[in-house]
């Protein structure tokens, strides 16, 4: 059988609740003491209760929220180029198949978005081009 890991992380809305994993006791079953709380949000970690962090339990947290970050930025710029393949799916849908009274109930919603974010677009694309940081 495989060797268990040390901690286990279980994810949750904006980070993880970290356990550290012991399987050496007399009955050989997996233990699992909730030791911190970790925000991905904010980038940081606190203990459970009264549980004194060790250098490893720190370095275990650190090396996951690292990695949490970078899987969770991948991703959101993923969820990005699936907007834009929704868009160009739903252009085709409202030109090729859509009803009158299905174009009735989604237009106002879907020109309101697409307002919203050809705004926010142009005034960062003119942030950039004028070298402000907002």
């Amino acid at each position: 059988m495989n060797e268990l890991p040390d901690y286990y992380f279980r994810i949750r809305d904006n980070g993880a609740t970290v356990f550290r994993v012991d399987s050496d006791n007399p009955h050989r079953r997996i233990e699992m003491d909730q030791i911190a709380v970790i925000n991905t949000n904010r980038g940081d970690y606190k203990a459970y209760g009264d549980t004194q962090l060790t250098d490893s339990d720190t370095a275990a947290i650190m090396a996951w929220l690292a990695d949490r970050t970078a899987v969770l930025k991948r991703r959101a710029l993923d969820d990005i180029y699936r907007a834009v393949d929704d868009l160009n799916l739903t252009a085709h849908w409202v030109q090729a198949k859509a009803s009158d009274a299905e174009l009735e109930s989604v237009t106002e919603p879907l020109l309101m978005a697409m307002h919203d974010l050809r705004s926010v677009l142009v005034r960062k694309m003119a942030d950039r081009v004028l070298g402000k940081d907002t």
